[in-house]
């Protein structure tokens, strides 16, 4: 883990202090989103994977709850594309995203590298390089690589870091960030 990325405990409490009373944004499940715009009531996602080509636009949380026709529709998009498997993913993940969008102001279309992997997928992967995990969050729907184009790479690992509401994973010469759930961390 790089330590110069990972922000203190005082100065992210600071940040985002700051930055909710500057633009009005408050803490919802842990992460922020904005208080006075529509967001507050809907949260929508653009997703569009770089294997298939599918894209699926698509609001999951709207009135304080998630949408089940809308998370099903993200789970196809997040299915694992060698093997066509879908699996559950954990709606936070995609509340992660969305802070992500706000923390950057922007609303621009995610570029999906890897959503959900079957365990067949991974052994085969992490057999491949030893930067995948053999227990990887991606196998239990907690995990995604993403990029976001427009933004710069490292702007989006900073911002995604910055939230401190899981592991964020560095990947530049393969032009990806990984976002998971577990405890927040970042290499």
């Amino acid at each position: 883990m790089d330590a110069g990325y990972e922000p203190s405990r005082r100065r992210f409490i600071a940040r985002i202090s700051a930055v909710a009373g500057a633009s009005g944004l408050l803490g919802t499940n842990a992460l922020v989103v904005p208080a006075a715009s529509a967001a507050a009531l809907e949260r929508s996602l653009s997703l569009r994977s770089i294997h298939t080509q599918e894209v699926t636009e698509v609001t999951y949380w709207r009135d304080g709850r998630y949408l089940p026709k809308a998370l099903a529709a993200l789970e196809h998009q997040l299915r694992d594309h060698r093997t066509g498997d879908v699996h559950a993913i954990d709606p936070r993940l995609y509340d992660v995203l969305v802070a992500v969008q706000h923390a950057l102001g922007r609303q621009d279309q995610y570029e999906v590298i890897s959503g959900y992997r079957s365990p067949q997928t991974n052994r085969m992967l992490s057999g491949r390089s030893s930067r995948v995990a053999k227990k990887s969050l991606h196998m239990r729907g907690l995990a995604i690589d993403v990029r976001l184009p427009g933004t710069p790479l490292r702007k989006l690992r900073d911002t995604a870091v910055g939230l401190n509401a899981g592991g964020i994973g560095y990947y530049p010469s393969s032009g990806f960030i990984h976002v998971d759930l577990g405890r927040p961390r970042a290499w």
